[in-house]
């Protein structure tokens, strides 16, 4: 039998078809500095050409053998649609990702207008997916949005969101049913576009900042109603930090798969939700693949995700651009090697 593709490794993965081995992707940004420096280009350009932005995300996924892609990169771009600004930092040599500048100080001023997903980069980030998928067709190309809280704090201070939960209940409900309506219009379109799974990020509202009381008020409705509206590509839940807690009602919320940091304890989540679950998780991506200086503790980190009972492994956050190159070698080439064994929810060919 011929070797699978990366697309096709990761489709069989979230249908839980039997695979050669473990693939290797990502739902959360995954360029890395060795792309952008082989491209001969700088991180601030990437973000605001389609050309560029696709061609950097191919070219880290072949400089390291991953089997998949993920657009856009920063946290920024439906808040600049909604007319909130952008600070692009283009004369930056380093690694600085895009910011909003100008959030919204009150819910009164909130005012999100109707033709937002032709406004800012967003059309931009379409013709990148159009041109991964014309240029790299046997890689996954995978598209992530802000899960609905996490947006909620993009465009308005979370600061005065958190106070209006308590001093304007309901009129900062309603605020949450408008962005969850974002989101929900975000994967519609990225369905449209064909992509070949969608990872939803709320990672702002893991229990480090939430109770799990609020949680379930707040934060899983509004993510049920976006995991409702993705009817026909495979979805990722994903939330950082604190989430032993909450984990059981993110997997009520209908996602495909789960996604975990490294505060997460996947031995006890498994345990929770049983074999049958797609789990993704749970590195810390800066440290695995910035700090450490010995390839050894790096493959050591992944094989321990793996034995602790993931589907895939997942960083918990973005790769941070500037990585080791031997440690992101090591990360890709143990989870294909140590992944050759049967994972809990997805067997082996």
């Amino acid at each position: 039998m011929s070797e699978l593709t990366g697309k096709e490794r990761v489709q069989k993965l979230f249908k839980k078809e039997p695979l050669d081995t473990m693939p290797c992707f990502s739902g959360q940004g995954a360029v890395v500095v060795q792309a952008i420096e082989e491209m001969g280009t700088q991180f601030a350009k990437i973000h605001t050409d389609a050309r560029l932005m696709a061609q950097s995300a191919i070219t880290s996924a072949r400089l390291f053998n991953m089997d998949g892609v993920v657009i856009p990169y920063d946290m920024a771009t439906v808040a600049e649609a909604m007319g909130r600004g952008i600070s692009l930092y283009e004369n930056a040599d380093g690694v600085i990702y895009p910011t909003v500048p100008n959030k919204w100080k009150t819910l009164d001023e909130i005012d999100i207008p109707k033709d937002y997903m032709s406004q800012g980069r967003l059309p931009m980030i379409d013709e990148a997916f159009k041109i991964i998928k014309e240029e790299a067709p046997d890689l996954a190309v995978g598209a992530w949005v802000l899960g609905p809280f996490t947006l909620a704090g993009q465009i308005m201070e979370l600061d005065i969101l958190l106070k209006g939960l308590k001093k304007n209940k309901d009129a900062t409900a309603a605020f949450l049913d408008q962005v969850t309506q974002v989101t929900v219009d975000m994967v519609k379109h990225y369905q449209e576009l064909d992509v070949d799974f969608i990872s939803v990020r709320d990672m702002g509202s893991g229990t480090d900042l939430l109770s799990p009381r609020m949680w379930k008020t707040l934060v899983g409705p509004n993510l049920k109603k976006v995991f409702d509206a993705i009817t026909c590509v495979p979805s990722v839940n994903h939330i950082c930090g604190s989430t032993d807690m909450i984990i059981e009602m993110m997997h009520e919320c209908g996602a495909d798969a789960l996604s975990v940091d490294q505060k997460n304890n996947v031995v006890t989540t498994r345990e929770k939700l049983g074999n049958d679950v797609l789990l993704f998780g749970n590195f810390d991506p800066y440290n695995t693949l910035t700090q450490l200086e010995d390839v050894k503790e790096v493959e050591a980190v992944i094989k321990q995700c793996i034995d602790n009972g993931l589907d895939a492994v997942w960083p918990g956050c973005d790769i941070w651009p500037d990585i080791r190159k031997e440690n992101m070698e090591t990360y890709v080439k143990t989870v294909k090697e140590y992944g050759k064994k049967a994972s809990p929810a997805v067997g082996r060919i």
